[in-house]
């Protein structure tokens, strides 16, 4: 953990970030989990970083699947293809990879919404404005899957009725689904926080970010046998 507070920029933006959070918490919000971030390989070697960078998520970002979202204002919207994954334990900083698997309770699809409405190469800019988080839509999950078994899962991304290329390898551009919940645990823990029984993290873009168009339409991201999950757009 003293590699993650060996960093300034982490350190100095993920204080900044948990002073965000306790504000919105004081208006009322309620952090229902956490996402990590530019976690691609040529992302974290851009930003000179050795892990994905980890933000909250709450209660009032979340939209139910098939929601009409209006980007008009926005800078520039981006759409993001995850997989989320339940955490079904209380998660120690130092836990061992065995407790990681036992931790993970389910795991499906999920679409962030983000609004890269900043510097993208300053790290503690990043981290103090929640990773561009702006909405987060989540799909079925499936308890089957517990630990993040991935065996015969398959992603299927269409964006304006055009399919997008989807990795055969869902951990390509995110990494191993389980070292990101380590990951998770150890940011948290190095700043006196607990990955916690009931939290969801959205792992990650399994492509390349999506930054959406004036003429795009609709979203829809499927882990067949899972399920799917859906977000319109209107630029008006």
């Amino acid at each position: 953990m003293t590699a993650i507070l060996d960093d300034p920029r982490i350190a100095q933006g993920m204080r900044r970030q948990f002073a965000l959070l306790q504000e919105r918490e004081r208006s009322g919000a309620r952090r229902i989990g956490w996402k990590v971030g530019f976690g691609a390989p040529a992302a974290m070697e851009k930003l000179g970083i050795t892990a994905p960078l980890v933000g909250f998520l709450l209660d009032s970002a979340v939209l139910d699947s098939g929601a009409a979202v209006s980007i008009a204002s926005w800078t520039k919207p981006a759409a993001e293809p995850e997989i989320a994954i339940e955490i079904g334990r209380d998660v120690a900083p130092d836990a061992s990879e065995r407790d990681i698997v036992d931790a993970i309770a389910a795991i499906g699809p999920a679409i962030e919404l983000a609004d890269v409405d900043g510097p993208v190469d300053d790290v503690e800019a990043i981290l103090a404005g929640d990773i561009f988080q702006r909405h987060v839509i989540f799909g079925p999950r499936d308890t089957s899957r517990a630990g993040a078994r991935l065996d015969g899962v398959k992603g299927h991304l269409v964006r304006s009725a055009r399919e997008i290329d989807v990795p055969d390898d869902l951990e390509a551009n995110t990494g191993s689904l389980r070292i990101i919940v380590t990951q998770v645990a150890r940011t948290l823990g190095a700043f006196g926080r607990r990955l916690q029984a009931g939290d969801l993290i959205i792992a990650g873009s399994v492509t390349a970010p999506q930054f959406l168009e004036a003429s795009d339409r609709q979203l829809a991201w499927t882990l067949h046998p899972i399920g799917r999950v859906s977000v319109s757009f209107d630029a008006a």
